[in-house]
């Protein structure tokens, strides 16, 4: 096959609406992993909540989670490498998110934490029961073992766009990126699905023509863009399927499958 390297976003991309894997999209990964290529998932969630669609799909190697910011082994779940936040900084963002009632979570590779994991809002349980996550209640910071790698705000969209509006005038030391409607992730600067894609297809000797890439949102934009063919969903914004080289059909016609027999086994 021409791509070697195929990543795969995971929400509005390999899932439906409902986050549900179609059986469409499975046996087209596995054709295309009988044919020698490689899966990899680079999505948003955590390695604890992807690493089972890897298994549900018969899937070694690796899963680049948190956007990029941890990359981790499947066999063993070990972390290859992961980008650490200077989590202290977070603490004027923390500040605005308490003082308007505003959810968010802080993670680690494997582990979410909360400001108290006893007062979650229904929507925010519903959520996390969802994404198969369960975070527990928010140490100080001086008791972390892990690096901080991600933080992330849930909250009703048009709250979210006046977040990001006044954000956007404070002192930039994160990668900020809206990575769902109702989502906004803080990351190291240097940590984006692409960056972890790139580094990965280095380390397996991959060259970026060989690599694909599908997603649907703007997270994903980064490696849509270094993938030497990057797929946008049907249902991407517009500024993302400007950023793709094609666009396939949405996550609820199984548009993944649609992209790999197109590309990686016509």
């Amino acid at each position: 096959m021409k791509y070697k390297l195929i990543a795969l976003d995971v929400d509005g991309t390999l899932l439906d609406d409902d986050h549900r894997l179609s059986a469409e999209n499975k046996e087209a990964i596995a054709e295309v992993t009988r044919q020698g290529g490689q899966i990899v998932l680079c999505t948003g969630r955590s390695p604890q909540n992807s690493l089972p669609f890897m298994e549900e799909l018969g899937l070694s190697g690796y899963v680049l989670g948190h956007n990029g910011a941890a990359t981790v082994r499947v066999e063993d779940r070990k972390v290859l490498h992961q980008y650490a936040m200077d989590a202290r900084g977070l603490d004027p963002y923390i500040d605005y998110c308490r003082e308007r009632s505003i959810h968010f979570d802080i993670n680690t590779a494997f582990d979410m934490y909360v400001d108290n994991v006893e007062n979650l809002t229904k929507e925010a349980l519903y959520m996390y029961e969802h994404f198969r996550i369960m975070p527990a209640s928010l140490p100080a910071w001086e008791e972390f073992r892990e690096p901080v790698v991600k933080f992330t705000v849930f909250t009703k969209p048009e709250i979210l766009d006046e977040a990001q509006r006044e954000w956007a005038t404070w002192t930039q030391q994160y990668n900020v990126l809206r990575s769902g409607e109702f989502f906004i992730d803080f990351m190291h600067p240097e940590a984006s699905k692409g960056n972890a894609l790139k580094q990965l297809a280095a380390k397996l000797g991959i060259v970026r023509e060989e690599v694909l890439a599908i997603g649907n949102y703007y997270n994903d934009i980064s490696m849509l863009t270094y993938a030497g063919l990057g797929v946008a969903m049907d249902n991407s914004p517009l500024e993302v399927k400007a950023a793709a080289g094609a666009v396939t059909g949405t996550n609820n016609e199984h548009g993944v499958r649609d992209a790999l027999v197109k590309y990686c086994l016509s």
